[in-house]
């Protein structure tokens, strides 16, 4: 838990501050893929545990899509009534790389933050509780963006509500990544590949 709240601290040190966001990912990422890594050495069913499982995989896709693609409709119609639709060859790898991050990101939330509630309030019947917290905490995250605020605690609430019915992990990081790239392209007008090499 003090490590996720330090990876937290740092996203508003080194992305908000001092603007080094290809820094702060790949580091971040790095270190938790080996604390991952290190949780399976240890446990070979930590991973399972933690939503890291083809069980349900499907199950979960099909619950999410109807939110994927109503997200990504309506931010494209959106960018696309605002200034026409921008189409730029950087939203490729950003497709394909921000799932990864989705992945990591939502391990922190679900896999470490959810369970850790869990365990302490011992009561399937707060739930709620852990549900309202853990998406408060993920909108927090992204201020001072108020609008990605709201966006991504209405989000989260799905998430952690379909990660409670059959924690699947991949799915869930899938989703939080395309949602995203489409969402901070045409809504908030980012150009995601840009950011992430603003510091070079």
């Amino acid at each position: 838990m003090y490590a996720v709240l330090l990876t937290a601290l740092l996203k508003f040190i080194l992305i908000d501050w001092l603007m080094m966001r290809a820094f702060y990912i790949a580091g971040i990422s790095l270190f938790w893929l080996i604390y991952i890594l290190y949780r399976f050495s240890v446990n070979r069913n930590a991973l399972s545990f933690g939503g890291f499982k083809k069980e349900f995989l499907i199950k979960t896709i099909i619950f999410l899509s109807p939110l994927v693609f109503l997200s990504i409709i309506v931010s494209i119609l959106y960018g696309y009534f605002k200034n026409g639709l921008l189409i730029t060859w950087s939203i490729i790898p950003i497709l394909i790389l921000y799932p990864m991050w989705g992945i990591i990101q939502q391990y922190l939330m679900l896999g470490i933050i959810s369970q850790s509630l869990l365990t302490i309030l011992e009561a399937k019947r707060k739930r709620f509780v852990i549900i309202f917290l853990v998406s408060f905490f993920f909108g927090l995250i992204h201020y001072p963006t108020y609008f990605l605020m709201i966006f991504t605690f209405i989000m989260e609430v799905v998430f952690i509500t379909v990660y409670f019915k059959w924690r699947n992990l991949w799915a869930i990081g899938i989703a939080h990544g395309w949602i995203a790239t489409f969402l901070l392209y045409y809504v908030l007008e980012r150009d995601l590949w840009t950011e992430l090499f603003q510091l070079f």
